[in-house]
């Protein structure tokens, strides 16, 4: 199949929003290249850019979401550029170019792996991409990825908010489930943290990607990678429900939380833009939940929150 990489040029602080515009159209890979974050690599010498070119740092980034080219395409196109019309009403500040082209699978593939480093998240884990090599220091919980289409590289703030709160709460022996498992790096996390994880996505390439990875770092025997609707192809139930998604979904999957999740459970909510945060916030407390605790990062949210307790009569 071919593919169709859209590329949205814009002032650093909007690239979340742009992001969560590519998501919510059902983009199944999204990259963010920062010049900063180049920046960064360069100053501490842990990366020589000048394998990869020339980089000009000019306070944007660039943001690319990469949709296949089949009969949808052009509907979701149209969708994408009403979107950034409407964020640019709201934020006339950003800077905003819109370009694409066609991409062969194969260099959809490889196109984002220049911008995928080493980076270490909360006390112990190192995300390590598989063709870097690393210093694995004592205490760290190495997890290695090759992302493939589903990318999730790990380094995008819904998921590092998800795995600095899994570091808290798992404990050897829970049971965890994973909805919308992507690259599957928060099922590894949770293994690896000692608990038996199933982790469930629609994408078929997510599932295989995640399956991959799930071998990489050898914890098959604790985590199980399935296809299917998020939510309800799973039996029995968790002492942690994990949906990193968006929050339209989030609020679609509360009803089954009854059955998938424990009473003395607890749900992780993230992939939530913070203009979304407060419809998030009533639909748990609509289900039955409370949160405990929200964490912020770079404009999204996450949500950590328990079955409320009932006063008694």
């Amino acid at each position: 199949m071919d593919w169709r990489e859209v590329a949205v040029t814009v002032s650093s602080e909007g690239e979340e929003a742009v992001a969560d515009l590519f998501y919510q159209l059902g983009c199944p890979g999204v990259s963010v290249e920062d010049p900063e974050l180049i920046r960064s690599y360069i100053e501490s010498g842990d990366w020589d850019y000048h394998g990869f070119g020339e980089v000009e740092f000019t306070g944007t980034s660039v943001v690319k979401g990469y949709f296949p080219e089949d009969d949808e395409l052009v509907d979701k196109l149209k969708k994408l550029e009403f979107g950034i019309r409407e964020l640019l009403q709201r934020f006339s500040h950003w800077i905003v170019q819109a370009k694409g082209i066609s991409l062969k699978e194969e260099d959809w593939e490889t196109a984002w792996k220049a911008y995928f480093k080493p980076i270490r998240i909360g006390e112990h884990f190192l995300i390590k991409p598989t063709w870097e090599p690393v210093h694995v220091l004592h205490g760290d919980v190495v997890l290695e990825l090759d992302p493939g289409m589903a990318f999730g590289t790990g380094t995008h703030a819904t998921t590092t908010l998800c795995l600095r709160a899994l570091e808290d709460i798992v404990k050897p022996g829970q049971r965890v489930f994973d909805l919308g498992t992507g690259s599957g790096i928060l099922a590894i996390a949770a293994a690896k943290l000692g608990a038996e994880v199933e982790a469930v996505d629609l994408d078929s390439v997510a599932v295989r990607v995640a399956q991959e990875n799930v071998d990489l770092n050898q914890v098959n025997g604790q985590v199980r990678v399935v296809r299917g609707d998020l939510g309800t192809v799973l039996s029995g139930q968790a002492d942690i429900v994990i949906a990193n998604i968006i929050a339209d979904v989030i609020l679609i999957l509360l009803p089954d939380l009854k059955r998938i999740l424990r009473p003395e459970g607890e749900f992780l909510a993230s992939g939530i833009i913070d203009n979304r945060a407060d419809d998030v916030e009533e639909g748990l407390k609509e289900a039955g939940l409370e949160v405990v605790e929200r964490l912020e990062d770079s404009g999204w949210i996450l949500f950590r929150a328990r079955w409320a307790k009932r006063e008694s009569v």
